[in-house]
């Protein structure tokens, strides 16, 4: 028999993975600030590409809590 789907926890996941994410976008800009002489513009490129992905990352999962908490109400 299956395992009812228990999303009572979700938001809170959701919250964890938005603070990880904020957090190594704001590592990522650190660096590039820190080390962008030393640093080739492909490995700027990079960073910069992966922070873009975090930020609309960040988005969905913002939007995935909407829906979540809309949800649980």
């Amino acid at each position: 028999m299956a395992k009812p789907d228990d999303r009572s926890d979700n938001v809170q996941k959701l919250n964890e993975s938005i603070q990880n994410t904020v957090s190594n976008f704001r590592e990522g800009q650190k660096y590039l600030t820190e080390f962008s002489e030393e640093l080739s513009s492909e490995e700027k490129q990079q960073i910069e590409k992966k922070n873009a992905k975090r930020l609309n990352a960040i988005d969905g999962f913002r939007e995935e809590v909407k829906d979540e908490q809309a949800d649980q109400q």
